[in-house]
């Protein structure tokens, strides 16, 4: 998706790529969530400079990095965005990771077989996903997938993919220890879903386990890849969400997918 219409709106927008995403490195450890958030908050403040909260917005992966990063620094997170994933730690995630919808979970979880299975083969394993998860699969394009195959064929890229899933259990160890040391992430959250998804029927229950100010965002006409599938309603709730934020904790000072949106005097976030 194009992020001109979040730019325009007066933000800037930073979109990193994790640990062993797109074009970032590629090294063999450090896929829990926790080294992820402090990766992404390490860019932030130290490499683009970036020193007043951020408004930080997740999906799927990058939402359990978000969530992660909220924990660890609540003071330099204005608001965030997260959903479309089962977050290690809330109940959702132990009903739902070995459902045979979620088959992808154990796969990818298991040593080396999976690297195996896939090389050669990850334009069509990518495809698959956007075929069974997109209720709008037309949102990619041939060009696309041949750009998403491209980065996930270069050595040692479906390593790393698959490595954000082998940490899950650590992941949820992580949530679960810091929810009984500080409670529940105390930063305004809305939890953001498709409305042809699954997620969207166990979104609440999960978001309000872990966080304590939350409210709910349904992305209409939409698979599980919300900005692609939907984008003018997934910046509209972006924006309606940050808006509401900037009136009651910003007294409108005015002004995030893999994205930082900073802008006046409360930037964002979406990663």
């Amino acid at each position: 998706m194009s992020w001109a219409p979040l730019s325009s709106a007066g933000y800037r927008v930073i979109t990193p790529d994790y640990r062993g995403a797109g074009y970032s490195s590629r090294p063999p450890t450090g896929y829990t969530k926790k080294v992820l958030a402090i990766d992404l908050h390490t860019l932030l403040t130290e490499h683009v400079g970036v020193k007043t909260p951020v408004h930080i917005v997740g999906h799927d992966i990058g939402g359990m990095v978000a969530h992660a990063d909220a924990n660890l620094f609540p003071n330099a997170v204005a608001s965030l965005v997260f959903g479309e994933c089962p977050l290690p730690g809330a109940s959702i995630y132990d009903e739902y990771k070995h459902a045979p919808g979620l088959w992808h979970f154990n796969f990818h979880s298991v040593p080396d077989l999976p690297e195996l299975l896939v090389s050669g083969h990850e334009k069509q394993y990518l495809k698959h996903f956007h075929d069974r998860l997109a209720q709008n699969p037309a949102a990619f394009t041939g060009e696309d997938l041949d750009f998403y195959t491209t980065l996930y064929s270069v050595l040692g890229a479906m390593r790393a993919a698959f490595n954000v899933y082998r940490a899950f259990e650590e992941d949820k160890a992580d949530n679960l220890r810091w929810l009984e040391e500080k409670g529940k992430v105390k930063v305004r959250a809305m939890v953001l879903s498709g409305d042809g998804t699954f997620h969207v029927l166990g979104a609440e229950k999960m978001a309000r386990e872990v966080d304590e100010d939350v409210v709910v965002g349904v992305v209409e006409r939409s698979g599980h890849y919300i900005a692609e599938e939907n984008p003018g309603g997934f910046v509209e709730k972006v924006l309606g969400f940050i808006k509401q934020y900037i009136g009651s904790r910003c007294r409108l000072h005015g002004p995030g997918y893999k994205a930082v949106l900073r802008g006046r005097q409360c930037p964002a976030l979406y990663s």
